[in-house]
């Protein structure tokens, strides 16, 4: 009995000490384990040579304090990722010769050599002290210089980061005709100063993140208190810190793992690149994902109106804005149905045409052996080829490939009866329109929904087409990104809102704020600020004093 419970105390025993080390194993593969620093420099530098065995990219610089005492101190950092002119100048130099000026009379001693280094001798920017020998080498690796002395079980982290990165230029993706030329870059410290820049306001809210066991990529998550909904800033935060990956090479890693409906063809989370976008965005109570090595900048969270929306309506007068919002909404509708409508009707309800272009088509068609919708799935498919190769080749080359291309294959292919003439003009025009769509994600989404409309539209004609469309907006309006309904203003309907979905409602007239967004601080702007003639305007004014005098007088 007794032999019996003594196996399987060793049983339960040996599986919890499995079950320890496998959680020790996979806790955190890609760092090392927590570990004091010692007092002594030569054990430190054993152990963090230890761990960074093999990298050779790891700079290792001994030297002496100038001072009678024979104090040693190591400098170590990543070659090509600090600046070597603030290592050089303003910690050895100040360190290996002008120490000695900064004490005059007084000696520097093994005791007061960490207090005298850095209240009087470093003349470097940032600095910061570590006891656990982890975030020593998570900071070097960062690009900071760590700078260990003997007898100090403190390392000295210097903040001298630097290394090649591309200027700001114009975003190639969301190009404009009237706005800014500034556009993200690949480091993080640009794109927050960009943001910084423009929004002026000790509310702007910066809070950093580590994410990735190897890559332990910097993601900046911005908000402005105060407008920004403090739940949706946690619920942000949240998602984040629970993505556990080897590593994130950019933000598109982050926006799989962190939306609402993964399973869904449409993109819940807003993504550009311009930081007047992402300035507005949080202007409106939505907050904003930076990660470092990316020049797309995410904002959630995301409504569908959003996609027909470009930076260049709000620059340009609201006629104007509005007018082209409409026009990209049309060619969302014809990117999305033209191509199943045109067979729908060739193959099953041809009475719908004209007789005169009901004769012209079936003529056109007597020639060519393929079904009418094999014919525009191949042609279709034959476009999304081309601009995949104009997209993958250089910039000088692809845009005569897909244009050329375009041009020579759909020559080709009437001569050669495979297609008829009006398919190449419907599948010319459905592909160019869906490059009208202001979000990029959406585009893709559109182009994608494109092939079971058109199977839809050759089996069961506008009635298949019909039931597809109609299964597409009830998806839309089941979805949420994160927690705001993705058809509002729409759906749910809210008329004050409308004033900036499908046009775009005059700058003096966007008092207030997306409600579903930022209804903790809706107002956005003064009330009456419509411009008008002198007279008029001071008309107002002395209407809106008069007003605000009878309110105080009657205590409200």
């Amino acid at each position: 009995m007794f032999g019996f419970f003594r196996i399987l105390k060793k049983a339960v025993t040996y599986s919890s000490r499995g079950q320890s080390k496998q959680k020790q194993r996979t806790a955190d593969p890609g760092q090392p384990e927590q570990q004091a620093l010692s007092k002594s420099l030569p054990t430190n530098l054993r152990q963090i040579k230890e761990i960074l065995a093999g990298c050779a990219d790891v700079v290792y610089r001994e030297f002496v304090i100038a001072q009678k005492d024979e104090i040693r101190a190591v400098l170590i950092y990543v070659d090509g990722m600090i600046d070597k002119g603030q290592a050089s100048f303003q910690i050895m130099k100040t360190l290996m010769m002008d120490i000695s000026m900064v004490e005059e009379g007084e000696r520097i001693n093994p005791h007061n050599v960490l207090e005298t280094v850095v209240e009087r001798a470093l003349t470097i920017h940032q600095l910061e002290q570590y006891h656990n020998l982890p975030d020593v080498i998570n900071g070097i690796l960062d690009g900071d210089i760590a700078l260990l002395i003997d007898g100090y079980a403190t390392a000295l982290l210097c903040g001298a980061r630097a290394w090649e990165s591309r200027s700001v230029e114009e975003p190639t993706s969301e190009s404009v005709v009237r706005g800014p030329r500034e556009g993200f870059v690949e480091t993080l410290r640009t794109n927050i100063t960009q943001v910084r820049r423009r929004i002026k306001s000790p509310d702007l809210k910066v809070m950093m993140l580590k994410i990735g066991r190897y890559t332990r990529t910097d993601v900046a998550l911005m908000y402005i208190r105060g407008i920004a909904d403090e739940k949706l800033v946690a619920e942000v935060k949240s998602r984040l810190q629970q993505v556990q990956v080897d590593g994130v090479l950019e933000s598109g890693y982050l926006e799989e793992l962190i939306e609402d409906r993964p399973g869904s063809i449409f993109a819940q989370i807003k993504r550009t690149e311009r930081p007047d976008k992402a300035c507005a965005d949080l202007l409106e109570g939505k907050v904003a994902i930076l990660v470092d090595g990316t020049p797309f900048a995410m904002t959630v969270p995301l409504l569908f109106t959003a996609e027909l929306q470009s930076a260049e309506d709000y620059y340009e007068r609201y006629y104007y804005g509005s007018a082209i919002r409409m026009v990209r909404f049309l060619a969302m509708v014809l990117a999305l149905t033209l191509s199943s409508v045109y067979i729908a009707i060739v193959s099953f309800h041809q009475e719908m045409l004209p007789t005169p272009l009901l004769i012209r088509v079936a003529g056109q068609r007597e020639a060519v052996p393929l079904p009418v919708i094999m014919e525009t799935i191949l042609m279709e498919m034959v476009f999304e080829i081309l601009r995949e190769a104009g997209v993958r080749l250089p910039r000088q080359v692809g845009q005569a490939v897909s244009i050329v291309g375009g041009l020579v294959m759909g020559d080709a292919a009437v001569r050669a009866g495979l297609v008829a003439p009006t398919t190449v003009i419907v599948v010319a025009l459905s592909g160019i329109s869906s490059f009208a769509i202001a979000g990029y994600s959406a585009a893709i989404s559109i182009r994608l929904l494109r092939f079971p409309m058109m199977v839809a539209g050759g089996t069961l004609g506008l009635f298949g087409v019909m039931a597809v469309i109609i299964a597409i907006f009830i998806h839309l309006a089941s979805l949420r990104s994160f927690g705001v309904p993705y058809l509002s203003p729409v759906a749910p309907l809210t008329l004050r809102d409308l004033k900036d979905a499908t046009n775009r409602a005059p700058w003096w007239a966007m008092r207030t704020r997306p409600r579903v967004i930022g209804y903790r601080n809706p107002q956005r702007q003064a009330p009456n600020l419509k411009p008008g003639r002198p007279a008029e305007q001071s008309q107002k004014q002395k209407t809106a004093s008069a007003s605000h005098r009878y309110r105080r007088q009657r205590g409200e």
